[in-house]
């Protein structure tokens, strides 16, 4: 590595260029009150069983485009390598798919993002066309776990799109307003399934307040809304404020409203045929329905304080709305509580524990299906290098 970055001056064209590799080592584990056997902490994701997980080895080659400058286009790209438990949350039907939808693998390979960047400073006040496979848009969370600021995941981001292949426009159009457009196959899905659908997306963020706040509306993924493989209509809308200047708060505010349409029947033998793998059907209001409108709802909020240099307090609270059950599979309400604990040795090591409480109110859901309420004591590491 050091050949090629450094050397002499001919041999470091990698860092002339600008193109950075780098990664990180990301492990965990957990104790619960659910001691059932296999993912017994589901709902609850990236520490779904209790015990220790390997959840992320990951490599990124990149290069980031200038945007700061405005006097030429430039490019950036991104190639991402991840292996461990989490490649369950990065799975895109039709991509390295049958690891998961065909073999149920504890342990996975995936790469979440590839895609390239067209900066180009001319439009408005600069606009970057990214192309390839990305992040889904919205969300205060993401898979990659630096992303994150704990360890465990809301219940309001498992549930929603993960990733999605296409092209977006993110347009600075003043130093207020932010505009992003795109198409794609739909979420989580590669345009030669028999689930992918020409898929939109719109999003709009205005800052102010000396930067102090944004608010960020998107309508992430929009076409027929049928059901197919994850084929969300997801409209969200995320704020994010610091309470003063030099305060050492900030607040983060996610909700959401997603709907599948025509979605199959649980209950009734006749729509088993309908159901698609890796996708859930719903609890219809009555056997007699072959198929019916699966919404869901959900809002989450972090409150986080920088104690030191090295240690910051994470807040979460959420409520979340499966009202049919198509999303985690039982048709219940949710809350969900967290105290979490970041604390940096150096700068390549972090530590994250925590401790999580949440409930389902109108069916047992944890502890496979048998108990309303989960207590849980995790903590992982990352090893960035």
């Amino acid at each position: 590595m050091t050949a090629i970055w450094g050397g002499s001056s001919d041999s470091g064209w990698m860092k002339k260029s600008g193109i950075q590799i780098y990664g990180w080592l990301n492990a965990g584990a957990n104790v619960s009150t659910s001691k059932g056997g296999g993912y017994s902490n589901f709902p609850e994701a990236y520490a779904e069983r209790r015990g220790f997980e390997l959840d992320q080895e990951v490599l990124y080659i990149e290069r980031q485009p200038d945007t700061v400058q405005k006097d030429h286009v430039d490019w950036g790209f991104r190639i991402s390598a991840l292996y461990g438990l989490d490649y369950r949350f990065t799975t895109s039907n039709g991509f390295l798919s049958h690891q998961l939808l065909g073999k149920n693998q504890e342990n996975g390979f995936d790469a979440p993002m590839f895609y390239f960047d067209l900066y180009v400073p001319q439009v408005a006040q600069g606009m970057d066309i990214r192309v390839g496979r990305y992040i889904s848009l919205p969300d205060i969370e993401a898979q990659l776990a630096p992303n994150n600021y704990t360890y465990s995941h809301s219940l309001t981001y498992t549930f929603d799109c993960y990733t999605q292949l296409g092209i977006n426009a993110t347009i600075k159009l003043s130093d207020h307003w932010l505009l992003q457009a795109g198409l794609s196959p739909g979420c989580d899905t590669m345009p030669w399934t028999t689930s992918a659908k020409l898929t939109g997306n719109a999003c709009l963020g205005y800052t102010w307040n000396n930067g102090r706040d944004n608010i960020y509306g998107c309508d992430n993924s929009f076409n027929d809304g049928r059901y197919a493989y994850n084929n969300l209509q997801a409209f969200y809308l995320t704020w994010y404020h610091k309470y003063g200047e030099n305060s050492k708060w900030h607040t983060a505010t996610e909700s959401w409203y997603q709907y599948q349409s025509r979605t199959p029947n649980v209950n009734n033998p006749g729509a088993q045929q309908l159901l698609i793998a890796g996708s859930n059907g719903a609890a219809c209001k009555s056997p007699g329905q072959l198929t019916c409108y699966a919404p869901d709802y959900a809002i989450v909020n972090y409150e986080e304080y920088q104690a030191s240099k090295h240690d910051y307090v994470s807040i979460r609270n959420e409520f979340f709305d499966d009202f049919v059950g198509q999303r985690t599979g039982f048709k219940t309400r949710y809350t969900e509580h967290m105290l979490g604990w970041g604390h940096w040795v150096g700068s390549t090591v972090l530590f994250r524990p925590e401790i999580r409480f949440e409930r389902a109110y109108d069916v047992p859901a944890y502890n496979n299906g048998t108990k309303k309420n989960q207590f849980t004591l995790a903590s992982d590491v990352i090893f960035f290098f």
